[in-house]
């Protein structure tokens, strides 16, 4: 099929979509409701249109919590050349872009987040795209097609001198998804897959069991003794750092609900900066990596307790394990295999009778439909958090240097001699 052709297959398809969400029984009162709280019917055709987009790409209904192309297509009537239009559409990816080269029908982008170089062929004409030039960053979603890579929407742009917004930006969507870092690149996913049993093994030697629970106020520190052992085989006294809470119970935790404006700071900023005290748990799972998890331990107390309601908002806690997308379908397995009334006591709550099986598809289907790695892992792994991590650290005022320094006699687990308490690898010598 010529590329003119496919451009207007996947244009028709999208507008398909379009008015699909507009005019569906089920999809629509969902969609009505999506516009209100944006504001997309108050602001003009093009952001309506922009809302339209981000509700296709970004929505999910139900308890499975389906994509939009994947309700369309299991209710439309489609030939199989639109069926694999929606399938691409259902995995474009959205991730940001510096333009490395402006072409007569599109762009040579490199994706900031996966590592990796794209030709992509525009799906509107390229005078709508007038004052984008090399160097500059955007936000936009690619799908791929038959072997081609099509851009399906530019959201955002960002400036060459704002450079450092552009990869804090990355790496906010990395935490939010880790997968994109090795979406379609198997190099980089086998890189992250060789650093997994390489910590792991170092996670056995250190604490000698896959999961451990203390309270938020040190398991920044505890992450960060293990972090020295696995890189210099430094071993340092982490059993002070365990601690367990006055009382296991669930709650709502303020500084979880973080807007974009601080999400990265708050993510990056640790538990212990967190007003009340709750438990985590620092899990090692040996095919996704390292977890730390809240409330793990008051999860796991819900099963080993006679009567499950004594865990102050026991079924709260459950809902928040079955429901947030961060906890992968392992965890959820984790619990299970340690409790045998794991599912009596779900399913007493959700009053079902799910097998495990049943109610990871219900719950946990991202994780069952590919290999999402923690984020934490993934993060080790990225080059837009090592440059954002130096960035931070850049802005943080550090005390001077004394004069006359010889700083190759000073060890990495040294303090550093300006004074500032921490290690000298964590500060001058980063």
């Amino acid at each position: 099929m010529p590329v003119a052709d496919k451009i207007q297959e996947i244009n028709d398809t999208v507008k398909a979509i379009a008015n699909f969400i507009q005019n569906d029984e089920t999809v629509r009162p969902d969609f009505q409701e999506y516009i209100k709280t944006v504001g997309g019917n108050k602001q003009g055709a093009l952001n309506f249109q922009a809302a339209c987009f981000n509700y296709i790409f970004e929505r999910r209904l139900g308890e499975t919590y389906k994509s939009i192309p994947a309700i369309y297509l299991e209710k439309a009537d489609l030939s199989a050349t639109d069926k694999k239009i929606v399938k691409g559409i259902d995995k474009a990816v959205s991730s940001v872009f510096e333009i490395k080269k402006i072409l007569k029908n599109g762009f040579e982008f490199y994706n900031i987040i996966n590592e990796k170089s794209y030709t992509v062929t525009s799906l509107i004409k390229m005078t709508n795209f007038r004052g984008l030039g090399s160097g500059q960053y955007v936000v936009a979603r690619i799908m791929n097609f038959e072997k081609e890579t099509y851009l399906l929407e530019i959201s955002g742009v960002l400036p060459t001198t704002r450079r450092d917004d552009a990869y804090r930006f990355s790496v906010a969507k990395i935490i939010q998804n880790p997968e994109i870092v090795y979406l379609d690149n198997p190099e980089k996913q086998e890189e992250i897959e060789e650093d997994i049993k390489e910590v792991y093994d170092k996670f056995m030697e250190f604490f000698g069991v896959e999961e451990v629970i203390t309270t938020n106020k040190h398991a920044d520190e505890l992450i960060g003794v293990f972090n020295d052992y696995a890189e210099d085989g430094v071993k340092a006294d982490y059993k002070k750092l365990i601690e367990e809470p006055e009382t296991y119970k669930y709650f709502n935790v303020s500084e979880f609900n973080n807007s974009y404006d601080n999400f990265l700071e708050n993510s990056l900023g640790g538990f212990s900066s967190h007003k009340e005290t709750y438990d985590v748990g620092i899990i090692y799972d040996k095919d996704l990596g390292m977890y730390a998890v809240p409330f793990w331990g008051t999860f796991n107390k819900i099963f080993e307790s006679e009567n499950p309601a004594d865990i102050e908002n026991y079924d709260k806690c459950i809902l928040y394990f079955l429901t947030n997308d961060k906890f992968s379908a392992n965890l959820i397995k984790r619990a299970a295999k340690k409790h045998k009334n794991f599912l009596p006591v779900v399913n007493g709550l959700k009053k079902t009778d799910y097998t495990l099986k049943e109610l990871l598809e219900k719950y946990k289907a991202r994780y069952l439909e590919q290999k999402i790695y923690s984020s934490t892992t993934v993060l080790y792994k990225s080059k837009a958090f090592s440059s954002t991590l130096g960035l931070i650290e850049e802005e943080e005022e550090k005390p001077k240097l004394p004069e006359g320094i010889d700083l190759s006699k000073i060890g990495r687990n040294d303090p550093c001699p300006c004074g500032s308490g921490k290690k000298f690898k964590k500060c001058h010598g980063a």
